[in-house]
């Protein structure tokens, strides 16, 4: 098959997933039976990890199927609560790495309708609910981990880990043939959710993504198939990037902190929360992937239920400005909120209201009417005007002295064509200038030693002080500015799983700018919890002030006097801040 032949079918089939940007994750399986605790003891981590953390032997753990019968089991009032939630699609754990198969399998008989007193096949019930809902169903499958195969990865307490021969005929014996039962028993499969890759080649890779695609020509692969192979790129759990990103991506987020059912995790999301990270995900170009982990009963928390309700209801109004959008056109993150477009139309998703008005740099096509999106009638005052001198195309709303409260408002703007943006690096309307990591130029270090950017647009591994960033950046309205790092901490775990926001400082860095220097420590002064930072957290650090006297374009440089790394964690920076006093 030629290579335009096939890019063509990748457009064919990525077209449903780029239109939906909102979908249901579903993590259930034997793990909810023990809901975090195994003989009495609270098993540090996330749920469906408890065979790995408390290091169950396989056969042990294999008899939790003989408890499990979720009589309780609804699909349709799953299916309802994705659809009123505004969701377009479910991906459910048809297998995770326990092994153990959610649907009738005759490649294994360790599945729920054989080892579990229900008997009844969940997957097939939830196909037909979905078919009548339009929703599309894809299924999780983990292709590499799967604890109670010897021949598989990820069991080390009962089985030594596999030969190069012995995986393959996992593969060949069980993963195979599950797939094959999967993409022709249950109907159109929009996407089969491949996870954990670990040690598996790119020529197996490549063999499971063209399995999926000889069956199902229309089924979409996702990233974690594993070598840079699958139709689209999956960041790490509940990752979100600094920018849109120049292909197809998704988060895929938790409601609480596990992803199967825990019963001492009840640290739900708000839906303000998820609101934002809607806009946010979309406004950069992803789709949201937001996990819910059913009871071993068979049934969704309430609280999930709840929460992902008042979501439906925001996109009940706020539709227009989600599903089959384009990205933000702007390379850069506002601090306000974002913005998704379509031809003809910018939607700006206000997190924060301004004051008394909108104020964007940037934008070069001709806005025609700016409006509220819930009040498609009103029509807001605007002025559009271009400064030739400093080629500064600016826009200023007015917005209405009473707006509906709400975790985002939508102001709807009719443009002349598709969204065109000045993506100059320069001062904002609001006199910042937002010097972000991902548009830096990386200088000088030894081969081999070189500072990158994460697929999230973060500065890693900045271990040389040799290396040096810089940016050249445009001023329109001088003053003194405040100099901010912003930086990430991570959303590491410790031995036992627990997840911990660990961040490193003690970096001695020194800042360059119009004929000034700075030097100071990171130092965590604040640390800023929002939508955006809700699973990993983000450092200020506050470095001092500096003065550009006079319009134009200027350097700058940062530079390393002395980087940390004690906890083999170093320096993750977002962005460099100059905040106009």
């Amino acid at each position: 098959m030629d290579q335009t032949h096939t890019l063509q079918l990748k457009e064919q089939r990525m077209g449903w997933w780029r239109e939906a940007k909102f979908g249901m994750f579903i993590h259930w399986g034997l793990y909810a039976i023990p809901a975090g605790k195994w003989k009495g003891r609270a098993i540090p981590g996330i749920g469906e990890w408890i065979m790995k953390r408390a290091q169950i032997p396989a056969g042990e753990y294999a008899m939790l199927a003989r408890e499990f019968n979720p009589v309780a089991f609804d699909a349709k009032a799953w299916v309802d609560a994705a659809v009123n939630a505004g969701m377009k699609y479910i991906v459910i754990t048809a297998k995770h790495h326990d092994g153990f198969a959610m649907y009738r399998s005759k490649a294994s008989d360790y599945n729920i309708t054989h080892a579990s007193p229900f008997r009844r096949d969940p997957m097939k019930e939830l196909a037909e609910q979905c078919a009548k809902a339009g929703l599309k169903l894809c299924f999780y499958y983990s292709q590499t981990q799967d604890w109670y195969e010897k021949d598989a990865v990820g069991n080390d307490w009962d089985f030594p880990e596999p030969s190069d021969e012995d995986f393959q005929s996992y593969l060949d014996r069980k993963v195979k043939p599950q797939l094959q039962e999967l993409l022709t028993g249950y109907g159109p499969i929009g996407l089969i959710w491949f996870d954990t890759p670990r040690s598996i080649t790119e020529a197996q890779s490549r063999e499971l993504a063209d399995f999926v695609h000889k069956l199902q020509p229309d089924c979409i692969v996702n990233g974690r198939v594993g070598n840079g192979l699958g139709d689209y790129l999956c960041l790490g759990d509940n990752e979100t990037p600094a920018t849109a990103l120049a292909a197809d991506w998704e988060t895929c987020a938790t409601l609480n902190h596990t992803w199967g059912y825990k019963t001492d995790d009840q640290s739900w999301k708000s839906p303000e929360t998820l609101i934002r990270l809607l806009s946010d995900i979309v406004g950069k170009g992803g789709t949201y992937l937001l996990n819910v982990g059913p009871t071993a009963e068979g049934v969704i928390p309430q609280p999930s239920v709840n929460v992902l309700s008042e979501v439906g209801e925001w996109l009940k109004v706020n539709a227009e400005a989600i599903y089959g959008t384009q990205a933000n056109p702007f390379a850069t993150e506002f601090d306000w909120g974002t913005i998704t477009t379509r031809p003809g139309k910018v939607y700006v998703h206000l997190f924060e209201r301004p004051k008394e008005t909108l104020a964007l740099h940037g934008l070069k096509n001709r806005v025609r009417k700016a409006h509220m999106l819930a009040d498609p009638q009103s029509e807001l005052e605007f002025e559009q005007t271009y400064d030739e001198s400093t080629d500064t195309h600016a826009l200023r709303v007015s917005l209405p002295k009473q707006i509906p409260v709400s975790a985002v408002t939508v102001l709807a703007l009719d443009i002349d064509g598709a969204a065109e943006a000045d993506n100059t690096l320069a001062q904002q309307a609001d006199g910042h200038v937002m010097l972000e990591a991902h548009r830096s130029v990386i200088h000088g270090g030894e081969a081999g030693a070189k500072a990158c950017l994460s697929k999230a647009g973060v500065l890693t591994d900045w271990s040389d002080e040799n290396e040096w960033l810089s940016w050249e950046f445009k001023v329109t309205n001088p003053g003194t500015f405040h100099l901010r790092i912003r930086s990430l901490a991570e959303k590491a775990r410790d031995a036992m799983g627990e997840t911990i926001g660990r961040w490193e400082g003690g970096h001695r860095l020194q800042a360059e700018v119009a004929g000034q220097q700075l030097e100071f420590d990171i130092v965590e002064h604040s640390r800023v919890q929002n939508a955006r930072s809700a699973y990993f957290h983000r450092i200020h650090t506050e470095c001092g002030s500096v003065s550009i006297d006079r319009p134009g374009t200027y350097t700058f440089k940062l530079k390393a006097i002395k980087l940390n790394y004690e906890q083999q964690l170093g320096l993750k920076l977002v962005s460099v801040d100059l905040l106009l006093n």
